[in-house]
């Protein structure tokens, strides 16, 4: 996500607190919002498949390529 869309997040805040928003601006709102939640989410998730961990025997377990490509049982 760049800069200014971050800013742009913290200013329709801002403007929610002081004085409130249009429809159009809680939409942007929103949708922004749901933008940046989505890049945290894979950003997390690549930092969590790039993790290496040492087992007791010596070799070394990439937990994303143990854990991280399985989907979740519903």
């Amino acid at each position: 996500m760049k800069q200014e869309q971050i800013d742009r997040i913290n200013a329709l805040y801002r403007k929610s607190q002081a004085e409130g928003l249009t429809e159009a601006e809680k939409e942007e709102q929103a949708m922004l919002r749901k933008a940046y939640v989505a890049d945290v989410k894979r950003n997390l998730v690549a930092q969590l498949n790039n993790i290496d961990m040492q087992n007791p025997d010596g070799t070394v377990t990439n937990l994303g390529e143990e854990y991280g490509n399985k989907k979740k049982l519903s």
